[in-house]
């Protein structure tokens, strides 16, 4: 192993398989995001050596992206020391995210070309409606998700639509012109696989993205990309219209769902039930605003509020608090939430630098705008979802982050800056 690694050649094409996969596999396999983000630490461990000048010029760029990652991580770890009825597993998922910077170092020394990130994001986006799509027209799934659950897949795939639009701006003045061709099936592809799913979290974050692409707009600029967006809110307006997508019935419900809940008559549907969580997290926030009540030990206060403050018992019986915010309050307090947040904000400043240049090349455009894409979104899912929640979905994240990072500042060296 050690002498095949020896060989340049094959350590940039192992680097370009990664990169096309990561993306691939997350909406098709199951476990093979863990098995790339383990692939990027090993590979990273056979390029340590030597590949300190490599980071130190780059550091001041990426040391706070850095410390949100670290720091996300020490203060998951202080509370297990802390706390003694926490498990092990809870540092799982802090402590890969971190080491997920070693993406980072994969794309800064190897340099693998960033078409095979937008490949594998455009095959994931079509595959994934593919796959959707049979479930639900053929085996007649009504909501289906893959092999993960229905709202993370929708909104996975949603994703997978939007840094589609993005690689556009990318590749639309490519030699080959069936760039923008393939850009925009799979824009449309990752969209019609949420609507496929049935998933009405993505819907804020759809809305988010096209505020994005109008506020960046002078940097998009190009007809492909302002065609892809009308069509895109065509399959919007048509899905809606075709009952059998199912679209305009989960608007109603979600409507009578809400008049319910606070007519009093609905804490047994969907949204009533997230209400009552939602209250619910407020009450343990109060009673440990700074540190949180710990990953392990809010689930008995959660029941306890139930009794005490006669909520519905159903609440006990869903994972999580169907809130990123509220789930990492209630958790981990003031102190952790600021923590969380930075990997979110740090990320998304970074991006957003990029994109208020002036005169910035539109590889780096594109690769800063599918950063601010995903940071973005991520929020947005977070509304109504714990899509922190799943190691699948956490793990994607944060190796997209680092890829991005590290395909934007080779894009600064090769504009010779």
């Amino acid at each position: 192993m050690n002498n095949l690694m020896k060989n340049p050649g094959l350590k940039t094409i192992i680097a370009n398989g990664l990169v096309f996969l990561l993306p691939l596999v997350t909406l098709t396999a199951n476990r093979a995001v863990s098995t790339c983000s383990f692939a990027f630490v090993l590979m990273a461990m056979f390029l340590l050596k030597g590949s300190g000048s490599v980071l130190r010029r780059h550091l001041s760029e990426i040391r706070w992206i850095l410390i949100a990652f670290l720091l996300n991580f020490l203060l998951v770890y202080a509370s297990f020391l802390l706390r003694p009825n926490e498990v092990l597993g809870t540092l799982e998922k802090p402590v890969r995210m971190l080491f997920a910077s070693a993406a980072l170092l994969v794309v800064l020394v190897l340099r693998p070309n960033r078409k095979s990130l937008w490949l594998g994001v455009m095959a994931s986006a079509v595959a994934g409606a593919m796959f959707v799509g049979y479930q639900r027209w053929d085996l007649g799934m009504q909501r289906p998700g893959g092999l993960i659950n229905a709202i993370t897949y929708g909104d996975l795939a949603l994703l997978m639509g939007l840094l589609s639009l993005a690689a556009l701006i990318d590749l639309r003045d490519s030699k080959r012109s069936i760039w923008p061709w393939l850009t925009g099936l799979a824009a449309l592809a990752g969209l019609i696989g949420s609507i496929f799913t049935g998933t009405r979290g993505g819907w804020v974050a759809l809305i988010a993205a096209l505020f994005l692409f109008f506020k960046y707009s002078h940097l998009v600029r190009g007809k492909s990309i302002a065609t892809i967006c009308t069509l895109a809110l065509g399959v919007l307006f048509i899905a809606y219209l075709v009952p059998q997508t199912g679209m305009r019935e989960r608007a109603a419900v979600a409507i009578d769902e809400v008049r319910n809940y606070f007519n009093g008559t609905g804490t047994f549907t969907s949204i009533g039930l997230r209400f009552e969580l939602w209250k619910a997290a407020a009450l343990l926030i109060r009673q440990h605003p700074l540190t949180g009540s710990g990953i392990v030990s809010y689930r008995s206060e959660l029941a306890a509020a139930v009794t005490s403050e006669h909520l519905n018992p159903e609440i006990l019986t869903l994972p999580h608090m169907h809130n990123d915010a509220l789930q990492v309050l209630t958790t981990g307090g003031l102190i952790g939430f600021s923590a969380w947040l930075a990997t979110l904000l740090a990320p998304f400043i970074f991006f957003l630098k990029v994109l208020n240049r002036r005169d910035v090349s539109k590889e780096r455009t594109a690769l800063a705008l599918a950063g601010a894409l995903l940071v973005l979104s991520y929020f947005c899912f977070g509304l109504t979802e714990v899509i922190f929640w799943s190691m699948r979905s956490s793990l994607f994240y944060a190796l997209m982050v680092f890829l991005l990072v590290g395909f934007c500042l080779l894009a600064k060296e090769r504009d010779g800056e």
